[in-house]
């Protein structure tokens, strides 16, 4: 399938991009307007962009439907400070709640029932409930577009930062399962990060893999071993040693496989490669 967006509406287009850039991180963002008025609105238009300065970057897009702005951005025209609060699961109905196209004098915090907390450095409200709020200035504003459907970069300053001390691991920092942070998918979907949804892969930022490409013929074009097989086997700086004959025979999972052929032995280490076991893996398919 191949889609020209120029030949879709903005709201077929939408639904495309929403339903693969996934999963979105959300915005909580609270704001007031120049009379103190609160707003409360989430946007997964969201990420960070940068450390040194910390900066965040959301949008309240023009609605597709009646290219109408949204009270947000009317806020922050007026009061260039935002709130940018982190939802987890324990909230995500509240904060659906929030996203109700309410009149600009109606309170979210209220409808919402969610609890305003004073911020350190600047006006608007920060979240009681949320696991980590974020305090920013708002830097620059973008708009990309004058249709329904355009951006409106909302480009923030982190100037303090709130950290509930019950998502902390031992080390100090954030513990993504304590964190239990939600993120929106295409349409009514989110997804909970939480459980098998969170897995480490090891970044080569020190090391230089050999890479795919010097993988022995026979693994790299094996019928068995994953694309993720070959990117683990290929980020290891040097082939370790293979297990040796009689290393071989004290392993009888290693045994049978070899007597069943090469199919055998991939499927083999490729269970050992889902487990973590890298090292062994490698010696399985090295195996003399």
């Amino acid at each position: 399938m191949i889609v020209d967006p120029s030949d879709l509406t903005p709201l077929q287009v939408q639904a495309y991009l929403q339903g693969a850039v996934t999963p979105r991180p959300i915005a909580l963002a609270s704001t007031v307007d120049a009379q103190g008025q609160v707003n409360l609105s989430p946007f997964s238009f969201f990420n960070m962009f940068g450390s040194n300065p910390p900066i965040l970057i959301f949008s309240p897009a023009r609605r597709v439907r009646d290219n109408t702005v949204k009270h947000t951005f009317e806020n922050v025209l007026e009061v260039q400070e935002v709130v940018v609060n982190i939802v987890s699961y324990a909230m995500v109905q509240q904060i659906s709640l929030a996203s109700t196209e309410y009149p600009r004098t109606v309170n979210e915090f209220v409808k919402a029932g969610l609890t305003p907390a004073p911020s350190e450095r600047i006006r608007p409200p920060r979240v009681a409930e949320a696991p980590v709020s974020l305090e920013c200035k708002v830097v620059q504003i973008v708009p990309t577009g004058d249709q329904g459907g355009a951006g409106n970069l909302i480009i923030c300053e982190v100037v303090m930062i709130h950290i509930k001390d019950s998502i902390l691991d031992g080390a100090g920092t954030i513990d993504p399962f304590k964190l239990d942070a939600v993120a929106r998918l295409g349409g009514d979907y989110y997804c909970r990060v939480q459980g098998d949804s969170i897995f480490k892969v090891p970044k080569p930022l020190t090391t230089l893999g050999i890479g795919i490409d010097q993988l022995p013929h026979a693994i790299r074009t094996s019928n068995i071993l994953t694309g993720n097989d070959l990117g683990m086997l290929g980020n290891v700086e040097q082939l370790p040693a293979p297990f040796t004959a009689t290393e071989v025979e004290l392993r009888p999972d290693l045994v049978k496989a070899r007597a069943q052929g090469e199919y055998a032995v991939h499927k083999l280490a490729h269970d050992y490669l889902r487990q973590g076991r890298l090292e062994e893996a490698w010696k399985i398919l090295l195996a003399e």
